[in-house]
C-alpha cells in the first residue's frame, strides 16, 4: 500500500484530518525505509514532517524578543517564564533557576497512570503538538519543535500512560511524560521499532543527541492544552466515518437477507426531510442495492420454507424500523460527523498553551494569561461522537435479531440453523454477543463532559474531563465495529441459506462482492461449528476495513 502523503508541511494553520492520519498511521511498507518495526509485525511507512520556512521564523523572532527583554535583566512577571505555575502562579522564579525549574516540572508533572496509549494516538499527539507551537504564540523555542520533529520522523514513539488527566489545563500529566522522553530523562521510555527501552537508549539508536534541555517555558509550551486528547479524538473521528460506510453496507445485505422494501429509500422522502445527511445514507443505500432482485416484490413473492404466510401474497408495505428508518438514523449520525470534524480539526491548527504572546500595536509582544488550554470543546464533541456512534450499533443489533426469527425475519431458518434445528443452535448466542456489547456502549454513552471535579489546591475549579470521553468513545468505536461484523456474518448466513430458494434473482452488485469477499474467508456454515472463529474473522475485516473498496 502507498500513501498520497509523502511530506507534510506544517504551519500551525492548515492541517487535515487525511494528513494526520497518514503520519499517526502510515502505510504498510515494503520493508525499506527504516521506521517501521521488525520482527512479527508489520513494517509501516510514514510521512514526513517538517515545518514551514514562515513558521519557523516566526518561532525565533518571538522567542529572540523573550530571551532579549523577559529573561535578562530586571523582567516584568509574566506567568510560566518567571512564576510558578497553578496555585504557585505568585512564587517568583529567579532568572538563575530557570533551567532547574524546566527539569523539576518534568519531574512533578510525568504524574500519568496506567496502560500506554496507542502508538497511533502518540504519534498524533507529537504531531499535533508541534502544529500547535508552530502558530508562533507559545514563546517556545525552535529547537524544541524541531526535535520534536526529528523524533516523530525517526519512528521514537514516547510511552505515555493513557490516565491521569482531567482536560483543564491541557493534558499535562501525559504530555509531561512525551516531554520527558524528548529530553532524554533517565526514567523516561521510549517505543523504537517495536522495543521499549530508556528514552536516552533509543534516542541514542536514532543517532540523536540523548540529552535535551529545556528553557524557560519551553516545558509549560509542550504540556498545556489538551493535545493527547486529541490525539484521540481526530483518529476516533476517522474510524467512526470509515465505521459509518460498514454500518451502510451491513444494512443492505441484511435488506438483500430479509427482502427488504426499498421505498423507505427513495430520494423524495429525503428531500422532504430536509436533512442532509439523511439524503446521502439513503443514496448510497440505493447505489449499494442497485441491480438487487431479492429486494423486489419478484424476490418478496418467493415463500420460503419457514415463512409464515397465509392465503395468497400480499404486498408488505413497509418495513420494521431497524430497515426502513436507516436513513434517519444513520443520516444523522453523518450530520454529527461533520459537526465533530469542525470542532477536530479546528483544534488541530490551534494554539492552546497560557500564556500566549502577541504583538502590541507600538512594537514588541506582551503575554496574555488565558483558558485555551480547557478542553471542554473536545469533550463536548467526543461524547457527542461516541452516541452517535453507538446508534448505528444499536440499530445494527436490531436488525441482526430479527434474522433469528422467522416470523420476523420473513422465512430465514430460525437462529440461521444451517442444519438440522433442535440439533444445531445456529447464530442466536453471536446476536446475544451484538446485544451484551450494544449494553457496555449504552454504559459509555454517559457523558464524561457532564462531570467536573477540582484540582490543583482549587486553581482549576472546572474541569472537561475531555480525555476520558476521547477515550471511551475509542472503546464505543471498536465494540460497534464487532456489531457490524456480526450483523454481516449474519446476513451473510441468511444470504446463503435461502440461495437455492431464490432460483435465478440477482443479489446487487455490492452486497455480490460482499458475499464474495465474506465466503472467500467464512464458509456457509451448515451444522454448528466454533462460531467465535467466524465472528473474529468477519469482525476484523470490519475493523480492518477491507469492505471500503465495495462501498467506495
Amino acid at each position: 500500500m502507498s500513501s498520497k502523503f509523502e511530506n507534510i508541511i506544517i504551519d500551525g494553520s492548515s492541517l487535515t484530518l487525511e494528513e494526520a492520519a497518514a503520519v499517526a498511521r502510515g502505510t504498510e511498507s515494503d520493508g525499506n525505509q527504516d521506521t517501521g518495526g521488525t520482527g512479527s509485525r508489520p513494517e509501516r511507512s510514514y510521512p514526513l514532517v517538517s515545518l514551514s520556512g514562515k513558521a519557523a521564523n516566526r518561532l525565533k523572532k518571538v522567542r529572540d524578543y523573550v530571551d532579549n527583554k523577559w529573561l535578562s535583566g530586571n523582567p516584568p512577571t509574566i506567568y510560566g517564564f518567571n512564576t510558578g505555575v497553578g496555585v504557585l502562579k505568585d512564587e517568583q522564579i529567579e532568572t538563575t533557576e530557570n533551567d532547574r525549574f524546566q527539569q523539576l516540572m518534568i519531574e512533578s508533572h510525568s504524574a500519568g497512570i496506567g496502560e500506554p496509549a496507542p502508538e497511533e494516538v502518540v504519534r498524533a499527539t507529537m504531531l499535533f503538538r508541534a502544529n500547535a507551537l508552530a502558530r508562533g504564540v507559545s514563546g517556545v523555542r525552535l529547537e524544541v519543535v524541531e526535535r520534536l520533529l526529528e523524533m516523530l520522523n525517526k519512528g521514537l514513539h514516547p510511552v505515555i500512560p493513557s490516565q491521569g488527566s482531567v482536560g483543564a489545563s491541557g493534558d499535562l500529566a501525559p504530555m509531561a511524560h512525551l516531554v520527558a522522553a524528548l529530553t532524554g530523562h533517565q526514567e523516561a521510555e521510549i517505543n523504537y521499532r517495536g522495543q521499549v527501552m530508556s528514552a536516552a537508549e533509543a534516542l541514542e539508536k536514532a543517532d540523536m543527541e540523548p540529552a535535551f534541555k529545556m528553557k524557560a517555558k519551553d516545558v509549560l509550551a509542550m504540556v498545556n492544552g489538551c493535545t493527547f486528547t486529541l490525539g484521540y479524538a481526530a483518529l476516533a473521528l476517522v474510524d467512526a466515518r470509515d465505521l459509518l460506510a460498514g454500518a451502510n453496507l451491513a444494512t443492505a445485505l441484511s435488506m438483500e437477507a430479509m427482502r427488504g422494501e426499498r421505498a423507505a429509500f427513495d430520494d423524495r422522502i429525503q428531500t422532504a426531510r430536509n436533512q442532509e445527511g439523511q439524503r446521502e445514507v439513503a443514496a448510497e443505500i440505493r447505489r449499494l442495492l442497485k441491480g438487487s432482485e431479492w429486494t423486489t416484490e419478484e424476490g418478496r413473492r418467493i415463500k420460503l420454507p419457514y415463512e409464515k404466510r397465509e392465503g395468497e401474497f400480499k404486498p408488505r408495505v413497509q418495513d420494521a424500523y431497524a430497515l426502513r428508518c436507516v436513513p434517519q438514523v444513520h443520516g444523522a449520525t453523518k450530520d454529527v460527523f461533520k459537526f465533530v470534524r469542525e470542532i477536530v480539526e479546528r483544534e488541530m491548527n490551534a494554539a492552546t498553551d497560557n500564556p500566549l504572546i502577541f504583538t502590541k500595536e507600538d512594537g514588541g509582544y506582551e503575554a496574555l494569561s488565558g483558558g485555551n488550554f480547557h478542553g471542554q470543546y473536545l469533550a463536548y464533541a467526543m461524547d457527542y461522537l461516541a452516541v452517535a456512534v453507538h446508534e448505528l450499533g444499536d440499530i445494527s443489533e436490531r436488525r441482526s435479531s430479527r434474522m433469528m426469527d422467522p416470523g420476523l425475519s420473513y422465512g430465514l431458518p430460525p437462529n440461521l440453523v444451517g442444519g438440522q434445528v433442535g440439533l444445531n443452535t445456529g447464530f442466536t448466542l453471536a446476536q446475544c454477543a451484538a446485544s451484551a456489547l450494544v449494553s457496555e456502549n449504552k454504559g459509555l454513552c454517559f457523558p464524561a463532559s457532564a462531570d467536573s471535579i477540582p484540582t490543583k489546591s482549587n486553581q482549576e475549579d472546572h474541569v472537561s474531563m475531555a480525555p476520558i470521553a476521547a477515550r471511551k468513545t475509542r472503546t464505543i468505536i471498536k465494540n460497534t465495529e464487532k456489531i457490524i461484523g456480526i450483523e454481516l456474518l449474519c446476513a451473510a448466513q441468511g444470504i446463503s441459506l435461502t440461495q437455492d430458494k431464490m432460483g435465478e434473482l440477482q443479489l446487487a452488485e455490492a452486497t455480490a462482492e460482499t458475499m464474495k469477499k465474506i465466503r472467500a474467508r467464512v464458509s456457509e456454515t451448515g451444522n454448528d461449528r466454533f462460531i467465535h472463529k467466524q465472528m473474529e474473522v468477519v469482525c476484523g475485516m470490519v475493523r480492518d476495513k477491507e469492505f471500503a473498496e465495495v462501498v467506495d
